[in-house]
């Protein structure tokens, strides 16, 4: 698939010399992912894969926020049975088949963050190569805290980012990172002014353009193999735990809480 000419209705492309800037905007107005942006980002990263010159691939979400998670508008007990099993594990598998297409990636990959990150923003995020955050960044995985577990293959990643007991604070106890934070524990690798993520998520993006293009993409595989050989033996049932879970009595009530803002979430802190 040629991504220029490919019209994407919740993505915006520009491209330079060899790097690529891609906009995501779900039109939701905390930028929460939708199946249909989900699909949008697994096939521009599957269409980049057959692009040889392309030297960096710089991510942004909305202007103030990165992105608020998946939409929990819609979620309640029953999902599995009005749908049926085969049909929600496929809909459900789409969220780990995007983060690996996007960590596969050979180009070197560059995420701008500004405002909130959240469940699905944060797993997204931590399947690209570095990550920029302004001072407004916040890092939240309310996963646990509304019943259900994290997934998309975001565990595995998440330990060798920040390492195992970090990992427990931030999804066993749903405990937010602020930027300085998330800069100390290692998810992020810059901190910059609020409105500067993408200046200094470019200049990340410039420096792997500078770089010999085939040199650059053979040492990211090489450091990728080093650091994930067991990622996929440690998370390749986190899609069906994610299912299971969300046909428990936690899940249902963590919904309820949810919708009647009884949760201490970001959405009305």
């Amino acid at each position: 698939m040629n991504n220029k000419q490919q019209q994407w209705s919740t993505l915006s492309l520009e491209r330079k010399d060899r790097v690529l800037t891609v906009r995501f905007n779900s039109g939701h107005p905390v930028n929460a992912f939708s199946f249909e942006m989900m699909q949008d980002l697994l096939e521009l990263a599957n269409s980049l894969q057959s692009d040889c010159q392309l030297a960096a691939v710089v991510l942004i979400g909305q202007e103030k926020i990165f992105s608020g998670g998946m939409d929990l508008g819609d979620a309640e007990r029953g999902m599995v049975e009005r749908e049926g099993l085969a049909l929600w594990r496929q809909k459900m598998q789409l969220g780990p088949r995007l983060c690996e297409a996007w960590e596969r990636l050979e180009p070197l990959t560059v995420v701008a963050i500004e405002g909130w990150c959240i469940g699905a923003g944060v797993a997204l995020a931590s399947a690209c190569d570095l990550r920029v955050g302004a001072d407004s960044c916040n890092i939240y995985v309310p996963e646990v805290e509304h019943g259900m577990t994290m997934s998309w293959g975001s565990v595995p990643r998440l330990v060798n980012l920040i390492g195992p007991a970090r990992c427990k604070r931030l999804i066993s106890l749903a405990e937010p990172m602020d930027a300085q934070k998330a800069l100390d524990w290692g998810w992020l690798d810059e901190r910059c002014a609020d409105g500067d993520s993408v200046n200094a998520a470019m200049k990340f993006a410039e420096r792997a353009a500078a770089m010999p293009t085939t040199a650059l993409r053979m040492s990211k595989l090489s450091i990728n193999a080093a650091a994930q050989t067991l990622n996929h033996s440690t998370s390749y049932m986190d899609t069906d735990q994610l299912i299971l879970s969300q046909g428990s009595e936690d899940f249902a009530e963590a919904m309820d809480a949810f919708k009647e803002k009884r949760t201490p979430n970001y959405h009305h802190k």
